[in-house]
């Protein structure tokens, strides 16, 4: 789905209209927020811990964030602080670099991205159901096969990666798969979101626990060759199955299925001495600077799938781009990955505890929980409400929350390619 590159004469174009771009200047000093919160975005973050002798029960990770109490003590436990610090030592890592730029790979970085490419080729081995691709627009069937695929080859593909093998560390890759599987989307709802990206985030920081990861050693790695290889199978896993975006948020949100490239990639351009936020919207720069810029690369494959313009189906990421630095850019993307996403409870719902990502002592009796078709879990006296709250879900901002089902915004725009009459919907 990448432009094709620009030839010569295009690209001194190119190089000479970013020139003719007024030169960065000094930013000026940081002035305190006018609304309550940290002036720090990642304020509370921790290096991740290692557990040098980790001990595993019989029990599988599960969900335990059920109200707002629960959300609460996971905003102040460990866990919560241990995420910023993935997120923390990822933007440090990747602050000025490139897609393009050599990375050294440590094995164990490699054994990921053989991973994440044994992944892509099961989608290459399980094509898409055409009959229900002639009558609907909404997640293809075919996902629910491949889904499964991932689940039974997650344990034998973990083998792979150094410290990982063998039969005396099985219960640790069962802790794991369950963060694996989760990545790849909802094999019920057929759909996709920054939960299940999330869930991506959450299996790296269980090998850091580990220890098989070292965040000073493979950061930058993980970012740029990883979790960008992870989101390209992602697109083609999409682009294929048409997989639904998770939530109902439509306009509300950045992108239909992904945040962390936008706040990765925003760390990508803090010093860059040319770029600017608006230059998403020149289509030369946005060509030539996709293949080695995160941000660039979303915003051309939202142009690529979607009808109008940003200001129409992506209102919020045209506002973005009339901040004047990326810095700024970066630092509210921050502030509000830790509030659409790490306490927005539709989405922190669904997030797995076990006995690596703790969910921290719990006294209290929350009585009989049920879980529904959707994968909420509520109170059993509380059916009505879900467990997400009253007013919760599609106006409430980036809310990872079954909601309203949106058909596939690649399965208009395959359908339109192809020559048949679409009916668009505002989200496309």
């Amino acid at each position: 789905m990448s432009a094709p590159p620009l030839d010569a004469g295009a690209k001194n174009l190119l190089v000479d209209k970013l020139r003719q771009l007024p030169a960065r200047t000094t930013p000026a000093p940081a002035q305190a927020p006018t609304a309550p919160g940290p002036v720090d975005p990642f304020d509370g973050a921790r290096e991740p811990e290692v557990v040098r002798h980790p001990t595993f029960s019989d029990a599988r990770p599960r969900k335990r964030i059920v109200t707002q109490r629960h959300l609460d003590h996971f905003h102040h436990g460990t866990l919560f602080a241990e995420i910023l610090g993935m997120l923390r030592a990822g933007n440090e890592a990747v602050r000025g670099k490139k897609l393009t730029d050599p990375v050294d790979e440590s094995a164990e970085v490699q054994a990921l991205m053989a991973i994440v490419d044994r992944i892509r080729a099961l989608v290459d081995e399980t094509p898409r159901d055409t009959d229900s691709a002639s009558v609907s627009r909404f997640g293809n069937p075919a996902f629910r096969t491949l889904h499964e695929k991932i689940c039974h080859a997650a344990d034998g593909l973990m083998e792979g990666i150094p410290g990982l093998a063998g039969p005396e560390h099985a219960r640790a890759r069962q802790e794991l798969a369950v963060y694996l599987q989760e990545s790849w989307g909802n094999a019920k709802r057929i759909d996709y979101g920054s939960g299940m990206e999330l869930n991506f985030l959450c299996w790296l920081l269980c090998l850091v626990k580990l220890g098989i990861l070292d965040l000073k050693r493979d950061a930058q790695s993980l970012v740029l060759r990883v979790f960008w290889n992870y989101m390209r199978v992602m697109r083609i896993i999409q682009a294929t199955y048409w997989l639904e975006p998770a939530g109902s948020h439509g306009v509300w949100g950045l992108d239909d299925y992904h945040f962390l490239p936008f706040l990765w990639g925003a760390a990508q351009l803090m010093d860059h001495p040319y770029l600017r936020p608006k230059s998403i919207h020149d289509p030369e720069i946005l060509a030539e600077c996709a293949p080695a810029y995160m941000y660039f690369s979303c915003i051309q494959s939202i142009n690529l799938v979607k009808t109008e313009s940003l200001r129409w189906h992506s209102p919020m990421l045209d506002d973005i781009s009339g901040v004047r630095t990326w810095n700024k850019v970066n630092q509210g993307m921050i502030k509000m990955y830790r509030a659409e996403v790490l306490l927005k409870l539709p989405i922190a719902q669904h997030i797995f505890f076990g006995d690596l990502l703790s969910f921290g002592a719990w006294d209290e009796d929350d009585g009989p929980i049920v879980e529904d078709e959707h994968g909420h879990r509520f109170a059993a006296d509380d059916c009505h409400s879900h467990g997400h709250g009253h007013g919760e879900g599609q106006a409430a901002g980036w809310g990872d929350c079954c909601g309203i089902p949106i058909p596939s915004v690649f399965a208009a725009a395959e359908q339109k390619a192809s020559g048949r009459a679409v009916r668009c919907i505002p989200f496309d």
